[in-house]
């Protein structure tokens, strides 16, 4: 066992096994039921999608289908729902309305290529350098773009709608104070469902958001021609699917990772979602990724933790809209909203927010948070955020660091040493040569570096114009106290910026 395994084991709880979950009755069917809900929820986001792509419905829900259940085997994350996602449609939208269908499904398999290819590559330890202020303000984001995705169905609606959604609400608050064994999410849709069919309400249903498939999935294999001009072509679209469906793939990950206090495998997660993407395109898919909504119904209001649970959502999504498409037509959208509103309050984090918090937590932290929401939501795109909010943590950083250096100046006779305290690197060390007396010092200097690290070349060449100057002046620089690694890289650079 490596020393990282050990320490991961000691720090996490154990994943929840397939095995132990089939033993367990009870556990079998919370991780079942869950599916279910989740499978429910599934139907109208990828609906939804498939018309952002501009693609038939049936395309977003077959590439649900199979994300799902392949993801299930091939995954890192257990219980991480994966499906046709709004952020990878709206990469993908320009692509079918201009180049034909045949062009976004090749695509979508080429993103998929990419992804695995980002997979073995490591990507995934990037996610090291994302601070805890920016998965907050991530998750703050998510939560409200999962609300404000709610109002299309809660505007211009028949009245009947509002107090609907409000009966569903308040059985998943109820609910769970009775029984945890079924889902209070799939007791509501229920519940709402057989008060629309029992007293005839007409209401938005499912079925209008688009037609249901009626058959299995095919093979598709894209014509198109084999060429750099078509690599040229889709190249840039796949590559940004790639890259946003693996941030929002691995950031949902990092969450369910503190939600249920174990730890994950991301990189095979982040092959594994490439895997599944090519998969989706071998059938027909429109590809996708981490469903964060969905995850947090299956793992957060569901309580579901294995494989199982994502699994049975795949399948019950193809049951659902194949077998038993007529029947979950009539499922009204107030149902769905009422769990997305419930699942977008759960998901944000109120503490980030409260005023004690505000008041207590650095500014820099709290403005990092708020650029990532923001960002997020001009854009519409959480890895644009993200990212967005880790280029404003790290230059909040950097000029936070870059104050810690201080020079301090001593004259003994003919000699005079600085002291250099602090961490040397591009954003420190350009002020370095200005805090020196060239002309006031004896013709003796002393730079002592014993409380500094030199990081970078601009460090290098900052303490050669430092040796320059003096030099002009007839005088004479001894840089003393340099760490190993600092004496290396200057050791090496030193003299070569003329």
């Amino acid at each position: 066992m490596s020393a990282t395994t050990a320490i991961d084991r000691a720090r996490y709880r154990d994943h929840p096994s397939v095995l132990t979950a089939l033993k367990n009755p009870r556990m079998l069917t919370r991780e079942v039921l869950a599916g279910l809900v989740v499978g429910l929820a599934l139907i109208p986001e990828a609906i939804a999608f498939s018309v952002i792509a501009g693609v038939d419905p049936k395309v977003g829900l077959f590439s649900s289908f199979i994300m799902a259940v392949s993801i299930a085997f091939l995954g890192g994350r257990p219980a991480m729902v994966t499906a046709a996602t709004g952020a990878v449609a709206l990469v993908i939208a320009p692509v079918a309305p201009t180049y034909g269908l045949d062009y976004f499904i090749a695509t979508v398999i080429l993103a998929g290529i990419f992804q695995v290819v980002l997979g073995v590559l490591g990507v995934a330890k990037l996610m090291r350098f994302i601070p805890r202020s920016v998965m907050v303000g991530f998750v703050n984001a998510l939560a409200i773009f999962v609300f404000s995705s709610q109002f299309p169905q809660l505007i211009d609606v028949p009245w009947l709608v509002y107090p609907l959604v409000a009966l569903g609400i308040v059985v998943m608050l109820v609910m769970p104070k009775l029984t945890k064994v079924v889902p209070a999410p799939l007791v509501s849709v229920i519940i709402v469902t057989g008060v629309v069919l029992a007293f005839g309400i007409t209401v938005p249903t499912v079925g209008d958001q688009g037609e249901l498939p009626r058959s299995l999935p095919e093979l598709f294999i894209p014509n198109v021609p084999l060429t750099w001009e078509t690599f040229t072509i889709i190249a840039p679209f796949a590559l940004g699917v790639a890259l946003v469906g693996l941030m929002e793939s691995l950031l949902t990950a990092k969450l369910v990772d503190e939600i249920t206090d174990t730890h994950s495998n991301k990189t095979r997660e982040s092959w594994a979602q490439g895997v599944a993407n090519v998969l989706s395109g071998i059938f027909g898919g429109m590809g996708g990724c981490a469903v964060i909504g969905q995850t947090m119904i299956n793992v957060k209001a569901s309580g579901a933790r294995t494989r199982i649970s994502t699994f049975c959502a795949g399948v019950f999504l193809f049951l659902l809209v194949v077998v038993f498409g007529d029947f979950v037509g009539t499922i009204p959208m107030a149902a769905l909203v009422a769990v997305m509103v419930m699942v977008a309050i759960g998901a944000f984090d109120w503490h980030s927010i409260k005023p004690s918090t505000l008041k207590r937590m650095p500014k820099s932290e709290t403005f990092v948070m708020l650029a990532t929401v923001v960002l997020v939501l001009i854009t519409h795109n959480l890895a644009v955020g993200v990212v967005g909010g880790v280029l404003v943590a790290s230059v909040l950083f950097v000029r936070r660091v870059a104050h810690f250096v201080t020079v301090t100046r001593s004259v003994a006779g003919d000699m005079v040493t600085y002291v250099v305290q602090g961490e040397l690197f591009f954003a420190s060390s350009n002020d370095l040569t200005t805090l020196f007396s060239y002309t006031d010092d004896p013709s003796r200097v002393v730079v002592d570096l014993s409380g500094s690290h030199v990081w970078d070349a601009s460090t290098v060449a900052a303490l050669d114009a430092i040796e320059t100057k003096y030099a002009a002046l007839g005088k004479t620089v001894e840089i003393v106290g340099m760490n190993d690694s600092s004496g290396t890289m200057h050791g090496r650079l030193t003299g070569g910026f003329e």
